[in-house]
């Protein structure tokens, strides 16, 4: 196959981070993901925190919790956070 049509940069490779999440047993799991998903978008890496938690940007199980989010980074002045909560809620 030609090199042009492969992609050795594709961002298939793990990142190395870490997510400290609870059991997906545990109630706190959801909003533990909601928080790990954007807070991984703020250092760009979407990708990790949705392979961690096994949720997508977007879920609509976790729009609750990034409501609550969103409220918290208003009240905390937190703009790249609610910048984010608000794309992800739109």
């Amino acid at each position: 196959m030609s090199r042009a049509f492969v992609n050795e940069d594709s961002g298939d490779r793990p990142s190395g981070r870490r997510f400290t999440l609870p059991p997906r047993s545990d109630p706190a799991f959801d909003a533990a993901a909601a928080r790990a998903i954007l807070e991984a978008a703020r250092e760009g890496d979407t990708g990790a925190a949705e392979q961690a938690t096994g949720y997508y940007w977007g879920e609509p199980r976790l729009r609750a919790h990034v409501e609550r989010i969103l409220a918290t980074a208003r009240a905390e002045k937190d703009e790249r956070l609610e910048q984010l909560a608000e794309r992800w809620l739109r």
